[in-house]
């Protein structure tokens, strides 16, 4: 690559971090004038190219300031070492919005070389893969949002849903669902049938949300589902009909078969999430107290009302740190 004994120096101290990274140099604007031969993974042969690439154009738009950012600073010398993520324009991960499962992405650390008066005259560094990072992190991700059973978005997504349509204001709704008496069906027939009940409980509800609901699993009995712009009066209709169709499906096939059936609850979407959630709970109670297959409402806030539980919920918050 042509490199002075200073820039072979920070070209050994890199390559201590890590064998068989693109190595990179820069010029002091930014320009790669030398690249190892593997910067031919990421589409460009430097001998065929008339004008050089920037190392911004390494990367996709949504990302190409943040490299710029960085490298700036570093051929400033306002940063040194660190490292930028950025997903690679290549030529199996072409730009634009519908080549997000064919990203590849790379981090890159830059170090800047010094001319005699110890100013930065350009810079070396190494582009490292990340790609198997990010698919772990997607991975874990999903693993932390999502049931493992059911597939469906977890109480911990279902929460932090709920929490943006409390900011975004509007007449939003949700909904509890929840098997009867799944806890007498899990000690009559075991856990494969639980679950299996449980599977299919949730894949028919999927089959009836409306487009723009959301729908979540909050614990191993009970769904919910977010209905945004729609009235307690529309939801308790569109409830309705979930449940009714539910029983439809749910006909006893032979007397020693699982007899299925479900409750609602119904709550408009105010105050907190704690105060949303409760609500609706209680609403799921009052359906089953009332003998199941059926959905419960609860009674809309008055502004008092709506004062009165901000302050309880501040006060629960405080107590909760003083302890």
């Amino acid at each position: 690559m042509g490199l002075s004994a200073a820039e072979g120096m920070i070209l050994h101290g890199l390559l201590e971090e890590a064998a068989g990274d693109i190595v990179v140099k820069l010029d002091k604007q930014g320009f790669i004038i030398h690249a190892s031969a593997n910067f031919a993974e990421l589409g460009f042969d430097l001998s065929l190219l008339l004008l050089l690439p920037h190392v911004t154009d390494l990367a996709e738009r949504s990302h190409d300031q943040d490299v710029s950012d960085y490298t700036g600073a570093v051929l400033s010398g306002r940063a040194l070492g660190g490292w930028v993520e950025f997903p690679a324009i290549t030529p199996e991960a072409p730009e634009g919005p519908g080549s997000a499962n064919s990203q590849r992405w790379y981090a890159l650390s830059l170090r800047p070389i010094l001319d005699e008066e110890g100013e930065p005259n350009g810079a070396i560094g190494l582009m490292r893969s990340v790609q198997h990072l990010r698919a772990l992190e997607g991975e874990l991700h999903a693993s932390v949002m999502t049931d493992p059973l059911t597939g469906l978005a977890n109480r911990h997504a279902f929460c932090a849903s709920l929490r943006r349509h409390l900011t975004s204001g509007g007449s939003h709704t949700v909904a509890i669902f929840a098997i009867d008496r799944m806890r007498a069906l899990y000690m009559q027939y075991g856990q494969r049938t639980a679950d299996d009940i449980q599977w299919g409980f949730a894949k028919f509800l999927d089959t009836m949300i409306l487009p723009g609901q959301e729908l979540a699993q909050l614990d191993e009995e009970r769904f919910a589902v977010i209905m945004p712009e729609m009235t307690t009066r529309a939801a308790n209709a569109w409830a309705d009909d979930v449940l009714e169709t539910f029983a439809s499906l749910a006909m006893d096939s032979s007397s020693r078969s699982a007899k299925l059936s479900a409750s609602a609850g119904i709550a408009r979407i105010e105050c907190t999430v704690d105060w949303t959630l409760r609500q609706a709970e209680l609403a799921l109670v009052m359906a089953r107290a009332g003998g199941g297959m059926r959905v419960g409402k609860c009674r809309q806030l008055s502004a008092n009302d709506h004062r009165a539980a901000q302050t309880a919920e501040q006060l629960l918050g405080v107590a909760a740190a003083a302890r």
